[in-house]
């Protein structure tokens, strides 16, 4: 008889999923989900709410990456109040938005990814981790502590707190920059970048080439690809530019924020409460491994392949050297991991470009914004993948509708053919153990997501089952609406 094979929780991820893996009766997979339980729901309390208190609201949708939210709010709001930011304050809202990039990228590799490449994913689970990985390389462990510490002492200094910021308002930036903090903070950008060029290079030279195979076969599936890019020149741009939905074949469309509708569907399935974008052009959204159709990833492989060019000289030569090796697009789905460590490379040497920017420390910051009954759609590209805040509000300014897509959102169906094609091509006749097990979060992880973020209503409607168990464990009833 067939059999289900349930992971929970996945580890190494933000926020909470299990996945579930249906066995035949020959023990091979016929089916596997990744289960997302876990509700937000910020799209529905944000509604009554002032619209300029909104990017102080949202940066506890995640404390993992509260200025992706917040910087996409305030953007928003600048839409919805019909301003342009001076240009000083859109230097401060990139500086902080390179910075927690740093934090966030050097977060996962070391902390969440990397134990399967310096351990082995097949190492037992009680070493296969950040603790087993600051045994092995200790004096690695201490720099990249010291180095998330400064990424936040950075976000500090520019701010006035890293977490759950409320620095960029309406209109532009709350908090001048002084030519001492620019001071205090050049050498710490310095030091991120040292250890970004030494990221890069380590596992450039031992630890992908160790796991070519795997990178070549785990979880690999064809699918579209979005991202920012600039207007004029096809520049990666993680904060201002244009949206570009590339096909699997390489062909791609540039369009703006304000069409994204016109561009992304948004669909939703009865067992997850993570929304599942969709091409809209492609009519409707098939996860057939086979023959997908409407599915494009986001996040750090999918910048890479949509940008023509990095505008920092180390960044702009490893992605030449990448694409030597992998072509454009790539769509081997471990190569996440590398093309993380580039942007950690880029966001370290773009925060430096713009510290040393004679204009980062104006007090011309901000201009005065009045309400009014408007749309405004904010954008830009968090470390997991292409976010949107769209707020539509009346008279007042008071918020009448919240649309928010998030990172990891986007990434959800190609998350879930990843998993279901790491499990089809590993367990075979019911065979199985927990380096396999691993394996399929392997597959997860790659696209680091963070689902606490992700996790927003679409419809109105809460799906919830509720299993009731009796003491040994066996279910007695399951209520479900």
């Amino acid at each position: 008889m067939g059999k289900t094979i349930v992971i929970e929780p996945v580890t190494r991820i933000e926020g909470h999923a299990k996945v579930t893996i249906q066995l035949d009766d020959a023990g091979n997979v016929s089916d596997t989900r990744v289960n997302v339980v876990e509700l937000r729901g910020f799209e529905k309390f944000c509604i009554g709410r002032p619209v300029e208190e909104l990017p102080r609201i949202v940066t506890s949708i995640c404390g993992v990456c509260p200025w992706s939210h917040h910087l996409a709010s305030a953007k928003a709001c600048d839409a919805v109040f019909g301003v342009e930011i001076p240009p000083a304050a859109k230097k401060l809202r990139q500086l902080a938005n390179s910075i927690a990039f740093t934090e966030e990228h050097i977060l996962h590799f070391y902390f969440l990814a990397g134990a399967d490449f310096i351990m082995g994913p097949d190492a037992d689970y009680s070493v296969r981790n950040v603790i087993g990985i600051a045994g092995k390389v200790p004096e690695v462990a201490k720099t990249v502590i010291r180095c998330r510490h400064l990424g936040a002492k950075m976000l500090e200094i520019l701010s006035g707190k890293s977490i759950h910021p409320v620095a960029a308002v309406p209109g532009g930036f709350s908090k001048v920059l002084t030519s001492e903090e620019r001071d205090m903070m050049i050498p710490m950008a310095k030091e991120v970048l040292e250890l970004a060029k030494f990221s890069i290079d380590f596992a450039r030279k031992n630890i992908f080439p160790q796991y070519i195979d795997a990178i070549k076969t785990l979880g690999v599936i064809k699918t579209g690809f979005l991202g920012t890019v600039k207007k004029d020149d096809g520049t990666l741009d993680l904060y201002d530019g244009v949206l570009r939905m590339m096909q699997p074949d390489g062909s791609y469309e540039d369009f703006t924020y304000e069409q994204y509708t016109d561009y992304i569907g948004e669909h939703i399935e009865p067992w997850t409460y993570m929304k599942f974008p969709y091409m809209k052009k492609a009519g409707k959204l098939s996860m057939d491994l086979n023959n997908p159709v409407g599915v494009y990833r986001t996040n750090t492989l999918a910048r890479i392949n949509v940008c023509d060019k990095i505008r920092t000289p180390l960044a702009q030569k490893e992605l030449e050297e990448f694409r030597s090796e992998f072509g454009r697009p790539v769509q081997l789905t471990l190569l996440y991991n590398w093309a993380r460590l580039i942007e950690l490379l880029y966001n370290a040497e773009y925060a430096i470009q713009l510290l040393e920017d004679p204009e980062i420390t104006s007090k011309d910051i901000r201009i005065p914004v009045k309400p009014r009954a408007a749309r405004g759609i904010g954008c830009i590209e968090a470390p997991r993948g292409t976010l949107i805040h769209d707020y539509e509000t009346d008279e007042n300014g008071i918020v009448t509708n919240v649309n928010l897509i998030v990172g990891t959102t986007h990434n959800n169906a190609p998350i879930n053919m990843s998993v279901k094609k790491t499990a089809t091509d590993l367990i075979k006749d019911g065979n199985y153990d927990q380096g396999i097990l691993n394996k399929v979060e392997m597959a997860i992880r790659a696209y680091d997501p963070c689902l606490s973020c992700a996790t927003h209503n679409l419809d109105g409607r809460i799906a919830v089952k509720l299993d009731i168990m009796d003491a040994s464990g066996g279910i007695i009833q399951t209520l479900q609406n």
